[in-house]
């Protein structure tokens, strides 16, 4: 008897999850509806908010091809935006690895331990840029990852049970949401016109190590490298160096 009962409670709890999961995905696909491709982003974005008011702020990154290399789809602002870049540029934080562990990664106090220690440069520069909390939730592919729902507070603190798990249910929604909006589109190539722009910042980075490789002879994996140190010594992002590289204004042979 009491077997069967906790078996109901469970069943309970998966069709609550599905509604839901469905209901987030189905005003995903409505906040989009009928909008020319480069106006998608910015929708889906609003629509996120929409369902995660308690947080600061937040952005959805894609996979690149390129290991360590991300897309920034959207942000809600300036400090989403910022703190995705560094940490790109740095190699580490919770969006790394949540992709690595393909689990979700809090960290809800970046300038105490254990947080501080475990990203040591990301937590200063996320502070720096206003964060004092980031959650990281990966997207759910048929492989692995295909990229996170970054979120960050002004303060720290920890996200209640139910922000965690709406979180989580928002990040399904976007797997879900994009791949439908890919099979709809009339478009023949489909969801990936609006990925497209979002590119633009990632391929000046793919120019800019070329031109290293080129002119200091070493491998790409290299190239990415010194592009990032010397981000980090003079305090920009990786795609301020890649375009400064590019219109020749940096030398990189000076370290």
């Amino acid at each position: 008897m009491a077997g069967d009962v906790e078996s109901s409670g469970s069943d309970d709890a998966e069709r609550e999850t599905y509604v839901d999961l469905a209901g987030i995905a189905r005003a995903f696909i409505a906040a989009v509806q009928g909008l020319p491709a480069a106006a998608v982003p910015d929708a889906l974005c609003r629509a996120c908010v929409s369902f995660l008011p308690e947080v600061s702020g937040l952005s959805l990154s894609v996979l690149g091809p390129d290991e360590g290399v991300g897309v920034v789809l959207f942000a809600s602002d300036e400090v989403a935006a910022l703190l995705a870049e560094i940490q790109y540029t740095l190699g580490e934080g919770p969006c790394a690895e949540a992709v690595r562990l393909r689990a979700p990664v809090f960290a809800p106090a970046l300038t105490r331990a254990p947080d501080a220690r475990r990203w040591p440069l990301f937590s200063v520069q996320a502070a720096k840029a206003g964060a004092e909390a980031v959650f990281s939730v990966p997207l759910p592919g048929a492989v692995g990852a295909l990229g996170t729902l970054d979120l960050y507070r002004e303060s720290a603190g920890a996200l209640s049970r139910e922000q965690v798990r709406t979180a989580l249910l928002v990040a399904d929604a976007l797997s879900l949401a994009v791949a439908a909006l890919g099979e709809a589109s009339d478009d023949s190539d489909g969801v990936v016109t609006w990925l497209e722009g979002a590119e633009s910042d990632r391929e000046e980075i793919h120019q800019a190590t070329g031109m290293i490789m080129v002119q200091l002879g070493v491998s790409a994996e290299e190239a990415v490298l010194r592009l990032r140190a010397r981000a980090f010594a003079q305090g920009l992002t990786s795609t301020d160096v890649a375009r400064a590289v590019l219109e020749r204004t940096m030398d990189m042979h000076h370290e």
